[in-house]
């Protein structure tokens, strides 16, 4: 199994004319994505074509949600429209979008949020400026399943661990390490660095827990926010599977915004050293460095005697 997205899940893509939409669109029906539709405003009618493929391309959200049924948005509009792109797929009734763009104004995902968490709307949002989410497919380099966003579908494997984190790049890391020792994802979720986004480590990390066939977690956080110390505590009093943890940005000066817009220590458990100190608290394995990562998530395994092959 697997969380948010599978092999069945039809995409439409936000922006898919731009020169990144179109590079990852490709990417993604490379991959065996069911890309149904593309929305770009007063290109309605047009196409996008690849390799036999033939992606119609709507003026609206909802007429391309309305003529192929997909009830997932990927997002690559530029920073001063995404927001109102994200309200559009809510407004659409789809099921999630996920928003890849870097930089969209704080005030305008201060809005989008709002109204996001209002009673009306039921779209689930992970992002923005993230890489997207992967469910790795049986086929060869894990093609046949589902690549939203920008993450290497080729470094993913059919499994058993689900991997959510701040960090793109991070993400990737944790994916291959687990992929080179066997092991493989049920599914990758990069829920962005941004200080205002849609889905925490908290709301995957409660996904994870509750799909039965995903039994183990890797969570990758970094300097900045709560959203981490959130999880860990969750994950302490509910979750009975193996948990791996690692927190970017030890060696961040105070005060200072390093990468990531969410990456600026604000309080007590803002820190590396204090999330660290949660984690293992809470009885998470803490990977040391980046590449310790997988092998965290076995220790945390075999202490717990969880199988994750």
């Amino acid at each position: 199994m697997a969380i948010l997205v599978n092999e069945k899940t039809k995409v439409l893509v936000q922006g898919i004319t731009g020169a990144f939409g179109a590079k990852h669109t490709a990417l993604s029906l490379d991959y065996g994505t069911q890309i149904a539709a593309g929305v770009t405003p007063g290109k309605g009618g047009q196409f996008f074509e690849h390799n036999g493929a033939k992606v119609p391309i709507f003026n609206t959200v909802a007429d391309a949600a309305r003529e192929t049924g997909a009830t997932v948005s990927v997002i690559f509009v530029p920073p001063p429209f995404a927001a109102d792109a994200i309200l559009e797929s809510a407004d659409a009734g789809l099921d999630l979008a996920v928003a890849i763009t870097e930089g969209i104004p704080i005030k305008d995902m201060v809005r989008a949020k709002r109204a996001l968490d209002s009673a009306a709307n039921k779209m689930r949002l992970v992002g923005p400026n993230c890489p997207g989410i992967v469910t790795p497919g049986t086929g060869k380099d894990s093609h046949g399943g589902c690549r939203i966003g920008i993450a290497p579908g080729y470094i993913h494997k059919k499994g058993k661990v689900g991997v959510v984190s701040r960090s793109g790049t991070l993400t990737y890391e944790a994916v291959y390490q687990l992929t080179v020792r066997g092991l493989g994802q049920s599914t990758s979720v990069g829920i962005g660095g941004d200080p205002v986004n849609g889905s925490s480590h908290l709301d995957i990390v409660k996904l994870f827990d509750a799909d039965p066939e995903t039994a183990g977690i890797i969570m990758i956080g970094e300097i900045g926010g709560t959203a981490e110390v959130e999880a860990a505590r969750w994950l302490a009093a509910n979750s009975k599977k193996p948990v791996a943890g690692f927190i970017a940005g030890a060696t961040a000066p105070k005060g200072r915004r390093m990468g990531h817009a969410g990456a600026v220590i604000g309080g007590k458990e803002d820190t590396a050293a204090a999330k660290i100190a949660i984690f293992h608290e809470c009885g998470i394995e803490v990977a040391e460095t980046p590449s310790d990562m997988a092998d965290a998530l076995i220790r945390a395994a075999q202490k717990k005697g969880v199988a994750l092959d």
